[in-house]
């Protein structure tokens, strides 16, 4: 923009004033410095446009030239195989009863601790309150810890396992590591003693425990909605485990 000023047209004595006369100055530098701008801004903009094309074009090349990387290629075969193989583990785990927290036999139960890496088990009473509370944790924990087992048998109806393992107090949770009863959960003592823990609490003392492993951040996701369902289920019918 170029502004042009007349300074052969008549001027009165009330446009000679030195202050009018500056301002209009003022005025003429303000514009032709906003014309440069301009044009210095419309310089910028081309030469940016022409470097977002350039860069465009190198990363086209650069995409060919990894689509024909054998490291590349390699390290999607390995991805591949790996997924196939976690997916034939899930599948293997649940055919051995993984991912659910579920009511065994006296009759089944050497073949439950003995047919998995890590199971655990709760003995519980039907009549007793905080068997029901700590069904509630453990029913929560199954399916976001599917590499252990979980199930319950009812101490009444499996007197000689109860003898064989000395289990007095109920409910009692105990940890099986290759068929081995490696440690135990006897009530609500170490867990702070109290009917109102957080299911978090219980799942820190497995995870010392080595039983339950710590899930990773996407499988926390993958899991986050089906969990919030259980937990409802659970807590609308409290005596859901009891029979």
């Amino acid at each position: 923009m170029v502004i042009y000023f007349d300074f052969s047209t008549e001027i009165s004595e009330t446009e000679m004033d030195p202050d009018s006369v500056k301002s209009t100055l003022s005025n003429l530098a303000f514009g032709n410095v906003m014309a440069a701008a301009a044009r210095d801004y419309q310089k910028d903009l081309l030469a940016q446009g022409k470097a977002n094309a350039s860069s465009s074009v190198n990363n086209e090349v650069d995409l060919d030239e990894l689509m024909d990387d054998p490291e590349l290629e390699k390290l999607h075969a390995d991805r591949i195989a790996a997924l196939k193989k976690e997916a034939e583990k899930r599948q293997k785990l649940t055919m051995q009863g993984h991912g659910e927290y579920r009511e065994i036999t006296e009759g089944d139960f050497l073949g439950e601790v003995t047919g998995s890496e890590k199971v655990i088990c709760h003995f519980y009473h039907r009549e007793f309150y905080r068997c029901k509370i700590m069904d509630k944790h453990l029913k929560s924990l199954a399916p976001r810890h599917f590499t252990t087992k979980f199930v319950k048998l009812d101490a009444e109806n499996a007197p000689f396992f109860v003898a064989k393992l000395g289990i007095k107090t109920l409910p009692c949770v105990i940890l099986f590591r290759n068929g081995v009863a490696s440690d135990r959960l006897v009530g609500f003592q170490d867990l702070g003693g109290k009917d109102d823990f957080p299911t978090r609490k219980l799942e820190l003392f497995l995870l010392k425990k080595g039983i339950i492993e710590e899930k990773k951040q996407d499988e926390e996701d993958d899991d986050h909605l089906e969990g919030k369902r259980t937990s409802v289920r659970t807590s609308v019918n409290t005596d859901s485990d009891s029979d």
